[in-house]
């Protein structure tokens, strides 16, 4: 079961901003990936459901959070359908993620109080999730969808949803305030933040790096007023 509660889970994703995303097959480099962005200030970690068997490199994840980093918050990406979401529930997800919006996973993770973040593209998919008990919804991909603008737009007529983009966003200051300055919430990162290369030379200084680096020019751009 998720060792964070619902309320604790969405107050840390708005409050930090950053959600490092990845993927990686081998269980031990999954782990100091992990333990990268966490030393790097990212306790809201997403690992996407990318790969065959991927949940039992999940359960690890969840092992050294659970023995070794418990304030951590640990959640699923790539998420399509409620039994998938179950198994990684069962495993000890604190958050679920998907690039859809599914019904019936949002029931599931309603129901579990676990936070369930869908993807949507339009905003009657991002009231239907309001209607489902979604309380941020993620923009994907954000880039194609539309960028900065169409939240900015979305966020004239509901300036009560909170949304986080997915897709997109790059580990800049130019980008980043265009997504800050147009109401997002928080932002998910993958292979702009957690980069090939990166993991490939297993920099993991390097990832920790990247991720304060990142988290700095957050802050930095929540503590500016809007330019208008």
């Amino acid at each position: 079961m998720a060792r964070h509660s619902r309320l604790d889970v969405l107050c840390a994703i708005k409050e930090i901003g950053l959600i490092p995303v990845f993927y990686q097959g081998d269980a031990e480099t999954a782990v100091q990936i992990a333990q990268a962005c966490a030393e790097g200030g990212a306790r809201c970690i997403e690992f996407t459901n990318r790969g065959d068997r991927a949940v039992r490199v999940f359960e690890e994840l969840t092992r050294w959070r659970d023995e070794q980093k418990p304030d951590v918050i640990l959640g699923v990406g790539s998420i399509v359908d409620a039994p998938t979401a179950a198994l990684y529930i069962a495993a000890g997800a604190d958050f679920v993620v998907g690039p859809l919006l599914d019904e019936d996973t949002a029931k599931l993770c309603n129901s579990r109080k676990i936070p369930y973040m869908p993807g949507c593209g339009s905003v009657t998919e991002i009231h239907r999730a309001h209607q489902l008990g979604v309380e941020i919804c993620k923009i994907f991909p954000g880039g194609q969808v539309g960028g900065p603008e169409f939240v900015k737009a979305v966020r004239g007529p509901c300036p009560w949803a909170e949304l986080m983009p997915t897709g997109g966003v790059s580990p800049t200051k130019e980008s980043l305030s265009a997504w800050f300055n147009a109401g997002t919430v928080c932002v998910g990162m993958g292979s702009n933040l957690i980069t090939k290369a990166l993991v490939e030379a297993k920099n993991f200084v390097g990832i920790t790096k990247a991720v304060r680096q990142t988290l700095d020019l957050v802050q930095e751009i929540r503590c500016q007023p809007p330019k208008k």
